[in-house]
Parts: structure tokens; C-alpha cells; sequence
């Protein structure tokens, strides 16, 4: 081994030893412990793969708990996804005062989610909440977001709006690695703004929009925190998403095999939904040295 391999181990070490001691370990150990009824306190017990039966033929929470986790997913991502697109357009344009605008809309993907629910839980306040106070303005009665099972999961998707930032910031750095060419080409051509922003902006960022949609399918089924201290998985289990019902089975009932499982469900729910959407990218994602070649 040469001096510059040793010293390129050296220096990741610690990554290594943290990937395997916290990541890779415990992974391993939640799929022996899906196969086990254990309660944490007890020695696990060997039950085969009566946990796994269990969540698809005899547990109607976890079917509820995936259709509301489904359903999240379905309006958070798209509506995420088109705000932030049309946010970082508006932003990337030369307009008076776009510099503080962009740091404004960044900010708030910088807070940790128990900031942000806590903030939220004031302006979603049936009496004294800000919303409300904006729709009486207009003759509206807000509901009591929180407490409403009907505006429960809204108020949620309501949060993931507020949250874009992260989003704009990688749409705006893809807007700006456009080469200014191809639209001075296709002013040449006659193409007015609109043409401009369906045959030239939005091919040449769908490399862009296809990372952020998997990165957001991802985030969307491991929504946890904001549900957590707003609502905990209520009112009627409205917003009982899958990583609460998970995180309930584990530590409120003990049932660390049965979550261990969950938990693998989960996985393979993700995996199964990023490698569809890997496989819709070649009806819609443009790379342009691919398409060279075509």
C-alpha cells in the first residue's frame, strides 16, 4: 500500500467506522429482530416471518397509517415541487431586491421541524392564530387546523409548502447553468417567452425537477417530526403517517420486532417507488450528452 492509499484510509476512518457502527449495525440488526417478538426488555424470540403476515393480512393501523402517508406524498410532493420551480424562475430573474427574496425563502429550511411546529401550532390557533385572523378579514371562519381531522393533514401540507427553500436553491443554481445560448438562439428563431420556458427551461432543468423528486418521495414517507409535536398521529388518526405509527409501536407498546418489521416495509415501499420513478425518467428527463448521441 502506498503513502497516499494509507493516509486516504486514515482520513476515512472515522466515516467508515460511523457508516458501520451506526448505519450498516443497526440495519442489520432491525432485519434479525423482524423475524423476533422482543420488547426490548425480554430475549427476542424467533417468530419467522409472523411479524411480516401480520402487518399485510391482520393490522388495519398500518394500512392507515400507509394511506396517509400516500396521500401526504401525492399533493406535498407535486405542490412542493411546482412552488419551488416557479419560486427559483421568478427569483432567477433580474427583479429589484431578488438577492433578499432568495435568502428570505431559504431560511426557513435551515430550522430544525420542532422550531417549525411550534411556530405553526401559533398560526394554525383557531382564536388567535394569524391564519384564521387573514380569512375572517374576508368573511372566512378558519377551522381549528390541528384539532379538525378534515384540515389536520392539509395544515401538514400547508407546513411542507412553507418549507420550499432547499428546493429553490438547487432549482436556482440548475437555472443558472443554462447556457444563455440557447435561448439568444432561439430569440433568433422567433420564440417568445413562453416558448422559450416549455422548449428550453423546462428540458434543460428536468435533471433538476427528477432529483428533487426523488429526494422529496423520500422525505415524504419518512415525515415524522412536525406531525410528531403538532398533532401525534391525531385527531382520529388523520395524520397517523407511517413513521409515527412506527416510532409508537417501538417505544409506547414495546414491540420492537413488530417495528423492526414495519421499518423493512418501509424500505422496500421507498425503494420500490424510487426505482419506478428511475425508470419514467427516460420519457422525460433530458441529458443533453445522451441525447447527443441518440
Amino acid at each position: 500500500m502506498n503513502r497516499d492509499r494509507f493516509w486516504g484510509y486514515v482520513f476515512l476512518s472515522p466515516w467508515i467506522f460511523g457508516f458501520l457502527a451506526l448505519t450498516l449495525g443497526p440495519m442489520v440488526a432491525s432485519l434479525v429482530f423482524s423475524f423476533t417478538k422482543y420488547d426490548i426488555i425480554n430475549t427476542p424470540v424467533f417468530v419467522g416471518w409472523d411479524n411480516y403476515l401480520q402487518i399485510f393480512s391482520q393490522d388495519p393501523k398500518f394500512w392507515n397509517a400507509l394511506a396517509v402517508t400516500f396521500l401526504f406524498s401525492f399533493v406535498a410532493v407535486p405542490l412542493t415541487l411546482a412552488l419551488g420551480f416557479l419560486l427559483a424562475y421568478f427569483l432567477n430573474l433580474k427583479i429589484p431586491g431578488a438577492r433578499a427574496f432568495r435568502t428570505i425563502y431559504y431560511m426557513p429550511s435551515v430550522l430544525s421541524g420542532v422550531v417549525i411546529a411550534i411556530l405553526f401550532r401559533g398560526l394554525f390557533d383557531e382564536k388567535y392564530g394569524i391564519i384564521n385572523g387573514a380569512l375572517a378579514l374576508v368573511g372566512i371562519r378558519g377551522p381549528d387546523w390541528l384539532t379538525n381531522p378534515q384540515f389536520a393533514l392539509a395544515a401538514l401540507v400547508i407546513i411542507a409548502l412553507w418549507g420550499v427553500g432547499g428546493g429553490i436553491i438547487i432549482y436556482l443554481a440548475g437555472l443558472q447553468g443554462i447556457p444563455t445560448s440557447l435561448y439568444e438562439a432561439a430569440d433568433l428563431d422567433g420564440a417568445g417567452r413562453r416558448t422559450q420556458f416549455f422548449r428550453v427551461t423546462l428540458p434543460m432543468m428536468s435533471p433538476v425537477i427528477f432529483f428533487n423528486l426523488v429526494m422529496g418521495i423520500i422525505s415524504a414517507f419518512q415525515y415524522f417530526t412536525e406531525a410528531w409535536v403538532l398533532t401525534r398521529g391525531g385527531p382520529a388518526e388523520a395524520t397517523q403517517f407511517y413513521n409515527i405509527y412506527l416510532y409508537k409501536t417501538a417505544f409506547s407498546y414495546m414491540n420492537m420486532g413488530y417495528a423492526s418489521a414495519l421499518a423493512w416495509v418501509l424500505f422496500f415501499l421507498i425503494l420500490i417507488l424510487t426505482l419506478l420513478v428511475f425508470r419514467s425518467s427516460a420519457m422525460w428527463v433530458y441529458y443533453e450528452g445522451e441525447m447527443g448521441k441518440k
